[in-house]
């Protein structure tokens, strides 16, 4: 019998596994974490649960104070519902590639929502919008940034769900594909296998685009993945693989799942999916992979789910008008065949 959660803030995490059974070989056995299934829509609502709560625990953040935060969209909605629930005001700086589903969901929870609209020469947009968060808690009385860069209940928050992961499989499970932003959740659940002493292997799925791992800056459209500065969590030794993805190969990605899964995930959901698909040649007979899922794909309906902005912003002349006035799906064999994964 499940329990009942005592308030919204307590029924965060115990997400499903499912088994994707219909996208790849029998051979090998691979989950996805659906993380879109918290209460606020995906994985960032357990790190800003916990990063709120333990600020007001410590005393550095009141009832009526307000919290600043620069995020690429779910981190600032998981924090939106956390400040409303605590009470909490919040500031949350964006960068254009906000979804407009997700400026909704911000408006609707209450948030304030500054917009950086140029990058940084170095540092891209995550540049930008560290530097107006920085001038905001010079000019915003009772305020606290909460950091979701540096501050160690982020990668904190994941133990939980390395935790749920180990325990619907048994503890059997050879690879772990994440994709990284902050690399809360990358070095989380490396913490987790650190102190167990598991044999678990992170992939991690990183952005064509990102500095994480070396790789030069380059504007990237989809939220969610990828970052345009290093990370304050990351060690790269803890990490067995490095895939990187394109923005179009997150939209294949989503594409692939929703046509033989029937899952609407988010963006870099479909990044993870893209890479192991290139990644599953290397893995041997029997293994047991877990994708994890950041979030749902109903913030992505006017992005990577809408035919119209796919070939604004991907598609060659060649083939744009075959999506002129078409589904998805309807479209997606001719997509496929001419963007193969």
């Amino acid at each position: 019998m499940n329990r009942i959660a005592s308030h919204i803030m307590d029924s965060i995490g115990n997400t499903p596994l499912i088994r994707l059974n219909r996208m790849f070989e029998d051979s090998k056995l691979v989950y996805a974490k659906m993380e879109g299934f918290n209460p606020a829509g995906s994985m960032k609502d357990r790190s800003a649960s916990r990063i709120v709560y333990e600020l007001m625990r410590e005393g550095k953040l009141q009832k009526g104070g307000t919290v600043i935060e620069s995020s690429s969209g779910n981190m600032a909605v998981g924090l939106a519902q956390a400040c409303l629930f605590h009470g909490l005001n919040l500031k949350v700086v964006v960068d254009p590639n906000l979804n407009p589903h997700t400026k909704k969901l911000l408006e609707v929870y209450g948030a304030e929502i500054i917009v950086v609209h140029q990058p940084n020469s170095e540092g891209g947009f995550l540049g930008a919008r560290l530097n107006k968060v920085k001038e905001l808690l010079y000019s915003v009385p009772n305020s606290v940034w909460s950091n979701q860069y540096r501050n160690p209940n982020n990668p904190k928050a994941y133990h939980q769900t390395m935790e749920e992961i180990m325990q619907q499989l048994n503890k059997q499970v050879d690879y772990i594909f994440i994709a990284t932003s902050t690399c809360g959740s990358l070095m989380g659940c490396s913490d987790y296998i650190k102190k167990h002493k598991l044999d678990t292997k992170l992939v991690a799925v990183d952005a064509i685009g990102s500095v994480l791992f070396g790789g030069p800056s380059k504007l990237r459209k989809i939220p969610g993945h990828g970052a345009g500065m290093p990370s304050q969590f990351l060690i790269p030794d803890r990490v067995y693989d490095v895939m990187h993805v394109a923005d179009i190969d997150c939209i294949k990605g989503c594409m692939k799942l929703l046509k033989e899964e029937a899952i609407l995930a988010g963006g870099s959901s479909g990044g993870v999916v893209s890479a192991y698909l290139r990644y599953q040649y290397k893995l041997p007979e029997n293994s047991v992979s877990v994708l994890l899922f950041p979030d749902k794909g109903e913030r992505y309906l006017d992005t990577v789910y809408n035919p119209k902005w796919i070939r604004e912003n991907f598609i060659s002349d060649q083939i744009s008008s075959e999506f002129q006035n078409g589904r998805v799906l309807k479209n997606y064999n001719q997509f496929i065949e001419h963007e193969s994964l």
